[in-house]
C-alpha cells in the first residue's frame, strides 16, 4: 500500500496502514486482473477494494489449505475459528491485520455485515460439497463466493443511480468473473477434489469426472468435453451481457476501473476458446501486452472521467475517515449484528437468485452516497 493511497483514504493509524498494506499484498501475489485494474480507482478507494479482496483471497487460502491437510471434524473446528474471528472483527477487534482492514472498510462505507457471513457460507461448502448437479445449485453457492463480492464493491465505487438498480448487475459481474475462473481453473480444481462445472451440463454432453481425470491425467483433449465446456462458455458470456449495463450505473471515475476488469476477464474466456477449451492440463492467460494495451485504454478514460467530473464524483457515505482501530465507540455506528451462520447452504435460500433479476435477501442499501470534498486531482 502506498503512503499516498493510505493519507487520501484517510487512514493514520499505523497498526491499520500496516494491515491495509498486509491486503495489498496479498492482490498483488494473487490476483494480477484484479489489481491492474484497481490503480485505475481514484486513490482514496484503493484501500478498501485491497481491504475486499484480501479478504477474499485470504480466506479461500485457509480453505483450500484446510481441504488438503486436515480430516474433516480438523476441518470444521478451523472453519469454525474463521467464522468466529470475522464476527469478533466485525464487532469490535481483531489481531489479525486482514480482519482489520476489512471491519474498518466495513464500517467506513457502511457495508452489511451479511454479505461476508454469506461469502463464507460458500467457503465452507467448498469443505463439504464436491460437485454441483445443476445451474441452480451453483447459483446459490455462488451467491457467497462471488455475487456479493460485486455488491460489498458497490458503495467503494458509488453509483449514479440507486444502488437497488446497480446491486443485480454487479452480483451478475461477480458471478461472470467466477464462471471464467471455473472454466479456466477446471483441471486444478480437479487436483482438489472438486467440479464446479454443473453435472447437468456435464451428462448432456457424455462427461463425467472419470472422463475429466482422463484429461487431465494424459494432456489430451477429448470432443465430449470441449462441447460440453463450449456450452458453459455460453452460459458465461450470457452472464457477461447481463452484468454490462451496470458499468454505465457506476461513478463515472469508477467505470474505468470495472471496465477494464470486465475486458481482461472476457479475454480470458476468447483465450479459452482460442485454446479451443484445452484447459484440463494448463492455464490459459491474457498475455501481457494486451493486458498493457487495455490498462492504457482504461488509463485514458480515466482522465477523460476525471477532467469531467472535478472532485472524484460521488463518494461513499460516510466517507473514509481516521478511526481507531480498537475499541466500538472509535467505529462509529456499524450495522446490526446479522443472524450467525446456520449451515452450509442456509443463507442462500432454496433457491438461488439467478443473474437476471434482483438478489433474493440481499441487504438494502443506500439510494445515493453523498459527494466528495474537493481535493487535488489524482494520477492514478
Amino acid at each position: 500500500m502506498t503512503a499516498r493511497e493510505l493519507d487520501a483514504a484517510g487512514v493514520t493509524d499505523p497498526r491499520l496502514r500496516e494491515a491495509y498494506t498486509a491486503c495489498r499484498r496479498l492482490n498483488a501475489r494473487h490476483g494480477r486482473t484484479y489489481f491492474l485494474a484497481t490503480r485505475l480507482l481514484p486513490v482514496a478507494r484503493r484501500p478498501a477494494v485491497h481491504a475486499l479482496y484480501g479478504f477474499a483471497r485470504w480466506a479461500d487460502d485457509i480453505v483450500d489449505d484446510l481441504d488438503r491437510t486436515l480430516p474433516p471434524t480438523l476441518r470444521a473446528r478451523a472453519f469454525a475459528e474463521l467464522e468466529r474471528e470475522l464476527g469478533a472483527a466485525l464487532r469490535t477487534d481483531s489481531g489479525h491485520p486482514v480482519l482489520q482492514a476489512l471491519a474498518h472498510t466495513a464500517t467506513a462505507y457502511r457495508i452489511d455485515h451479511r454479505l461476508f457471513l454469506d461469502f463464507l457460507a460458500s467457503m465452507r461448502m467448498d469443505l463439504e460439497v464436491t460437485d454441483y448437479p445443476t445451474y441452480d445449485r451453483l447459483h446459490a453457492y455462488m451467491h457467497g463466493s462471488a455475487a456479493v463480492i460485486g455488491l460489498q464493491m458497490l458503495p467503494v465505487l458509488g453509483t449514479v443511480t440507486s444502488r437497488e438498480e446497480a446491486a443485480p448487475h454487479a452480483a451478475a459481474l461477480g458471478i461472470a468473473f467466477q464462471l471464467t475462473n471455473f472454466l479456466r481453473d477446471v483441471g486444478e480444481d480437479l487436483d482438489r477434489g472438486r467440479v464446479y462445472l454443473p453435472a447437468e451440463v456435464l451428462a448432456a454432453h457424455g462427461v463425467d469426472r472419470a472422463l475429466l481425470r482422463w484429461c487431465r491425467d494424459t494432456g489430451r483433449g477429448h470432443p465430449r468435453v470441449r462441447a460440453a465446456l463450449r456450452d458453459v462458455a455460453a452460459h458465461t458470456r450470457g452472464v457477461y451481457r447481463d452484468a454490462r449495463p451496470g458499468i454505465a450505473m457506476l461513478d463515472p471515475v469508477s467505470r474505468p476501473c470495472i471496465r477494464t476488469a470486465f475486458t481482461l476477464y472476457g479475454g480470458i474466456l476468447d483465450r479459452i476458446e482460442d485454446a479451443d477449451y484445452a484447459v484440463l492440463h494448463r492455464r490459459v492467460a491474457v498475455p501481457r501486452r494486451r493486458r498493457a494495451a487495455v490498462a492504457l485504454d482504461g488509463l485514458v478514460r480515466l482522465v477523460a472521467a476525471r477532467v469531467r467530473h472535478r472532485g472524484g464524483g460521488p463518494a461513499p457515505t460516510p466517507a473514509p475517515a481516521p478511526v481507531s482501530v480498537s475499541g466500538e465507540a472509535a467505529r462509529g455506528p456499524r450495522p446490526a449484528d446479522p443472524a450467525p451462520l446456520a449451515g452450509a447452504g442456509a443463507p442462500h435460500g432454496a433457491r438461488a437468485p439467478t443473474p437476471l433479476a434482483p438478489l433474493a435477501g440481499a441487504p438494502p442499501m443506500p439510494v445515493s452516497p453523498a459527494p466528495a470534498p474537493a481535493s487535488a486531482p489524482e494520477a492514478p
